[in-house]
């Protein structure tokens, strides 16, 4: 993926975004059972689902690939149905439903609420910490991949280069407060009932309709100044993101594994936008000055464990600058990564 060959439609993209990478086609042939996508329907979701069902054909391992969600948009859910992942509609938080949902050995945990948890405090608690006990009950005889985000280590000192899986965590505001919360539930089940687990910190996925590059570009072809404020993150290429997630499944374990889900680069928002400018011929504002620290991760552990991301934040950056130079469609959902006091 370059500017050279650019992609041009959101089937090639959506294509590249669910290729699997020879890694996770190997888990796939060891990895036996089904798979359940709990909140499929999130940016992520249909993506890591479409992969799952790809790296198992690529396998040669007959597996149901079954996604759960409430699909407000049924287009959703049409359209994951067509690419051979099974659904189902309903809430995850209705424990009626829950008992009627199918066994899986294998389960990846992607529900939870972020964007709009200001204000609406106390659903944000019940996503994202009474839900992933309902889970751990109902499925302790399976191996859990938990989602969860760099947010919970709070800011670190740009000179340590990104938090790692053994410091302390520090959440700021009630979104990260809640997810070491939701942390701390599968850690609690993973060790009482015995249920391998791996709980995933992500920091930040990214692909040309969505995420932190995006958000940058979107602001300087608006015109806007761009606090730089948070003055580095960490980002990595979708595709790589989901097969790291699915691939922890073969890590999994009692007590639960952490692994940090980032690319290997250090970003700096000026250096980036700069070059944004440069591809989509604007002119960059900005306000603010650079802080001494921010959100920031080492995934050094999952590089061990998965190697590096098949594409590079230099390659992303270059990627979504010449995408949104040519009009393609975005997601229309910031990350809002820039904020500072944890509010979403």
């Amino acid at each position: 993926m370059n500017h050279q060959t650019p992609i041009s439609t959101e089937a090639e993209l959506e294509s590249l975004l669910t290729e699997p990478p020879e890694y996770l086609v190997e888990i796939f042939r060891r990895l036996s059972g089904d798979l359940l996508v709990l909140g499929v329907a999130g940016k992520m979701g249909p993506t890591l689902a479409r992969m799952a069902v790809r790296a198992s054909e690529a396998a040669g391992t007959k597996r149901n690939v079954i996604g759960v969600a409430r699909f407000s948009n049924p287009e959703e859910q049409s359209k994951l149905q067509a690419v051979g992942v099974k659904t189902i509609k309903g809430d995850l938080l209705d424990e009626k439903f829950l008992s009627t949902l199918p066994d899986a050995p294998n389960v990846v945990y992607m529900a939870g609420m972020k964007f709009g948890s200001t204000g609406n405090e106390s659903l944000t608690w019940a996503m994202n910490t009474h839900l992933p006990a309902l889970i751990c009950e109902r499925f302790a005889n399976s191996r859990i991949a938990a989602f969860s985000t760099g947010n919970v280590y709070g800011l670190c000192p740009m000179r340590l280069g990104g938090s790692v899986e053994t410091d302390p965590p520090n959440p700021i505001g009630e979104y990260a407060m809640s997810c070491l919360g939701r942390e701390r539930i599968f850690e609690h089940f993973s060790r009482t009932k015995k249920i391998p687990v791996s709980i995933l910190r992500l920091n930040y996925a990214c692909e040309l309709r969505y995420g932190v590059i995006v958000d940058l570009a979107q602001q300087i072809l608006a015109g806007k100044e761009v606090d730089v404020s948070m003055g580095a993150f960490n980002v990595i290429w979708q595709a790589d993101a989901n097969a790291m997630a699915l691939a922890s499944l073969a890590h999994a374990s009692s007590p639960a594994l952490i692994l940090n889900i980032a690319g290997p680069e250090l970003l700096s928002v000026r250096r980036t936008c700069l070059r944004l400018g440069e591809i989509l011929g604007k002119q960059v504002r900005f306000t603010g000055s650079e802080a001494p620290d921010a959100i920031l991760s080492n995934a050094q552990l999952s590089h061990r464990l998965f190697g590096y991301p098949r594409i590079g934040a230099h390659e992303l950056i270059e990627s979504i600058g010449y995408w949104l130079k040519d009009g393609g469609k975005t997601l229309g959902k910031p990350t809002h990564f820039e904020s500072r006091e944890g509010k979403f």
